[in-house]
Formats: C-alpha cells, sequence, structure tokens
C-alpha cells in the first residue's frame, strides 16, 4: 500500500504523510491539507456490498485503511477505532421519518455531537505518533458551539496532548460551555469577545506562529489543530455517509445526503465519500443565514459578509474553513489574503474558479431562515412525533425544499447534536423542553475554569470581525504567563 500524500491548497507543491499533516495542522501558505482527486483511493465494490451489518468501527476500518495503511499497522489501526467507536459508548443509530426519508443519529457520544466522532479519532491519532515520538502537542481549536467540548473530551487526560479551545462569547449555550470549562487539567478555555470568525482567525493565528511557539517551547511546531482544517478531522467525517448507506440502501442504489453546514466538515467528509465510490446523485447543503454558499452557486461570485447570528449557532460561519478544501477539488483557488503579520484583511479572495457546472451537478444548497428553523422543528414534531434541533432541522427543511415536499427517493439527514443541548430553541419550538443528557447534568454543578480575551476585534469596512492585535497579544500573554511559565513544558 502506498503513502498517500496531502498538499496545502496555498502550495501544490507542498506534499505530506498523513502524521505529517496531523501533526502540523495548517500547511504551508496559512492552507489547508488536502488530497488531490486522483489520489482519494476507490472502495472496492466487494467491499461497498460487504458493510451491511458491520459494525460502526469496521465500517470505518474500511474506509480509512486505505488512506492510513502504508503509516500505521492494520492491527494498530483496528484497536484504535474499535476503542473510538466502541457502540457502549457512542452508538450511532438511524431512524425512518417519512416516505424514504432517514435520519442518522449522529448524537449520543460523550458529549451528544457528531464531532465526537472525529474527536475520538483525532486524539486517538494524535497520541498514537506522539507516543511513537516522544514529542508533545497543543492542539488550538476555534468553536462555534460543539467542537470545544467534543475535542476537549477526547483530549482530556492525554499525557502528550494539551488543548486550549477559543469559544466567542454570548453565542453558545452554558451547556455547551460548560463541556469545556469544567474538565480542568490539560483543557483551557478562552471566551473570546467576538463571533466564531475572530476565534478561528485567532486559532489560525497561532498555528502559524512559529515564531511564538519556538521562542516559549523551543519547538516550532508544538501547536496543531483539530478543527474541520484538521486533516486528521476530515477523514473520519468520511465515515458515516458509508454506515448510513449500510443500514438503508441496497448495493449501487443512489443516496441523497442531507448534510446541515456551518465550517463545511461533515459536507467534505461526504464528498470524499462519493469520491470514494459511495453511490450519492446529491449532497444537500443547508446553511442558516450565512448564505455564502448558496449565493455563489447562484451567482458565480463569492463574498463574504458579516456573520449573522441563528438558532443553529454551530453553523453560524460566513467563511467556512473547509471551502478552500472543496474549491481545491473541483480545480478551483480560494485563500484569506494577509498582511505581513499574518493577520486577514480580505477574507474568500478567489482568484482560480472551480468546475461550477460540475459543483452544481454534485451540491445543491438553500439558507434557511431563522424562524424557518423552528417552523422546522415545529413540522417535524407535530407530523412525525419526532424531536429535532436546530442544526438537524436545517437539514431537514433543506431535504424537503428540494424533494419539494415528495420523499421518494431515498435520503438521509444527519441530525448532529441531541435536542437536550438546546432546550430554549425547542421549546420556543414546540413548546416542550427535551430531556437533559445525563453527562451535562452532572457538569451542570461542576465550577469552570475560563481565561478570557476582552480586548475588542477588529472591524473591516464591510462589518465583518476578525482577530485585532491586542486580542492576539493578549492571548499569548495568557499562554506564556498564565497556563505555561517559561521552560516548564
Amino acid at each position: 500500500m502506498e503513502t498517500i500524500y496531502y498538499h496545502s491548497t496555498n502550495n501544490t507543491k507542498e506534499k505530506a504523510s498523513f502524521e505529517t499533516a496531523l501533526m502540523n495542522g495548517l500547511a504551508s501558505n496559512y492552507g489547508l491539507y488536502m488530497i488531490s482527486k486522483k489520489d482519494i483511493p476507490q472502495l472496492p465494490s466487494s467491499i461497498l456490498k460487504s458493510l451491511n451489518g458491520m459494525a460502526y468501527a469496521q465500517i470505518a476500518f474500511e474506509v480509512l485503511n486505505p488512506f492510513l495503511g502504508a503509516e500505521i499497522p492494520e492491527e494498530d489501526l483496528r484497536l484504535m477505532l474499535d476503542d473510538a467507536y466502541d457502540d457502549s459508548v457512542i452508538p450511532t443509530n438511524l431512524q425512518h421519518l417519512t416516505g424514504q426519508t432517514y435520519i442518522i443519529w449522529l448524537t449520543q457520544g460523550p458529549t451528544y455531537s457528531f464531532k465526537d466522532y472525529a474527536a475520538r479519532f483525532f486524539g486517538r491519532m494524535l497520541n498514537y505518533f506522539l507516543e511513537q515520538s516522544g514529542k508533545k502537542r497543543i492542539v488550538a481549536v476555534a468553536t462555534s458551539g460543539d467542537t470545544g467540548g467534543a475535542v476537549a473530551d477526547a483530549l482530556h487526560g492525554l499525557k502528550s496532548v494539551e488543548n486550549i479551545v477559543f469559544f466567542p462569547k454570548g453565542s453558545i449555550t452554558e451547556r455547551q460551555r460548560r463541556q469545556m470549562t469544567t474538565l480542568g487539567d490539560n483543557i483551557y478555555a478562552f471566551e473570546v469577545n467576538g463571533d466564531f470568525d475572530v476565534c478561528q482567525a485567532l486559532a489560525k493565528r497561532l498555528l502559524g506562529d512559529k515564531a511564538f511557539a519556538e521562542d516559549l517551547f523551543d519547538d516550532a511546531h508544538r501547536f496543531t489543530s483539530a478543527n474541520s482544517i484538521s486533516v486528521g478531522r476530515l477523514l473520519p467525517q468520511a465515515v458515516y455517509p458509508f454506515f448510513a448507506y449500510s443500514r438503508v440502501a441496497e448495493y449501487d442504489e443512489p443516496m441523497i445526503a442531507s448534510v446541515p453546514s456551518g465550517n463545511f466538515g461533515d459536507m467534505m467528509g461526504t464528498v470524499l465519500a462519493r469520491e470514494m465510490g459511495l453511490p450519492i446523485e446529491k449532497i444537500i447543503c443547508g446553511v442558516n443565514e450565512n448564505d455564502e454558499f448558496p449565493e455563489f452557486l447562484n451567482t458565480d461570485v463569492y463574498v463574504v459578509k458579516p456573520s449573522r447570528k441563528s438558532p443553529s449557532s454551530a453553523m453560524i460561519v460566513s467563511n467556512p474553513s473547509n471551502f478552500a478544501r472543496l474549491i481545491d477539488l473541483y480545480g478551483g483557488h480560494v485563500y484569506d489574503e494577509r498582511d505581513e503579520t499574518g493577520n486577514v484583511i480580505r477574507e474568500g479572495v478567489m482568484d482560480v474558479l472551480p468546475d461550477l457546472d460540475a459543483m452544481r451537478r454534485d451540491f445543491w444548497s438553500i439558507s434557511v431562515s431563522n424562524p424557518d428553523h423552528y417552523l422546522a422543528i415545529e413540522e417535524v414534531y407535530n407530523r412525525y412525533g419526532v424531536m429535532m434541533e436546530p442544526h438537524g432541522a436545517v437539514g431537514w427543511h433543506a431535504l424537503d425544499s428540494f424533494l419539494k415536499g415528495r420523499h421518494d427517493r431515498l435520503a438521509v439527514i444527519y441530525e448532529t447534536a441531541d435536542p437536550g443541548k438546546f432546550p430554549d430553541e425547542v421549546k420556543k419550538a414546540v413548546g416542550v423542553i427535551p430531556n437533559v443528557p445525563e453527562r451535562i447534568a452532572r457538569q451542570a454543578k461542576l465550577s469552570e475554569r475560563i481565561y478570557t480575551i476582552d480586548d475588542p476585534p477588529h472591524s473591516r469596512k464591510d462589518g465583518s470581525l476578525t482577530v485585532s492585535e491586542d486580542q492576539y497579544n493578549t492571548a499569548k500573554k495568557i499562554i506564556s504567563e498564565d497556563i505555561y511559565a517559561e521552560g516548564e513544558n
């Protein structure tokens, strides 16, 4: 089995193995690691036929081994996947909704979010390579809601890994916040004055600041990422469309995947699954009022606007990181223009258009208004007795709009969070308070540890926000003086 190499979306000459890409987090020139379309492994039809009835961990092995087999022995990979996807810890279920439409519930892991799937894989892969090399890494993460809790839980207690997570003040629920702030030990949560785009810019800048890492730790590569920008988060998101297909489809039957989308990680995982040979006829990409992607498909012009608040809080993303991977796959190039300090001065600069005809064949996208979030939750609850939360509701509304209410084609909606994580939104929609998940109930009683960055973000001329110099300097000061004393790590 030959090693698969990843290039930077901003430097196609860079070639990195999975281990190198995982350790680095961010690729050269602030790009993301991406696999060339011609190098995506094809899953043999014999394997696709055999998936029916396999456990999730077994399907994960069949999907991921073609990517990783040259770097990780089969026995080691199987053991890590069996641990990551133990059915008693993270069960995966599909539920029939109506007609030929199903829901895949990616919500029963330790933090009740689909992000558990990628985070548990990422944590085990990172720890595996670090233990072999004797190195340490600090994982820097930005979160719009669920990523932070999932990554923090997956990395909590690992000896070779520490986690710094940035979350936007006032934009996530208390339950989401407590999944990060109550763990302690090697988990450090930062509350940032700004939106998710500010947090993401802060994390990216920290990842690209090799001089700071060298000065503080004598290791220019100490920081890595577990956001959607990490290839270690990208690959495992290709597994659940295969799992869904194995449970609801006949071999070679076309399937529609309806993916509520924010930072486009799930969507890109689904794209990889399709490129591997899974017969996905259309990817439905529902977004909230941050409508840059459907507008791009409609107009050929990509314009990043100030982010807008939404009930689907984890999807409040105006410039999805994984958009760069998608454009790269379709032969285009998009990047964020930066100044000499590495700060973003203009987002979403597209200097090479992708194959838009191919993209329009493969994708269908719609923006779901804030009021329609609540109407969708109410509709599914009243019609079918199924309680969804705002993100899954976007998936339902987008699919129902695409099918024009006729659910006569095989389709799977991704439900990405337990309704109990969004009690206020669900109650507003249907007048019922969902049950509080067990671990969330326990965390409500624990003390929190929060580092704060109160400095104002930088506001661009168009009103959009990004990290300011004061914010970045405050983050470095806290990391240097409050978390890591000189020479200790």
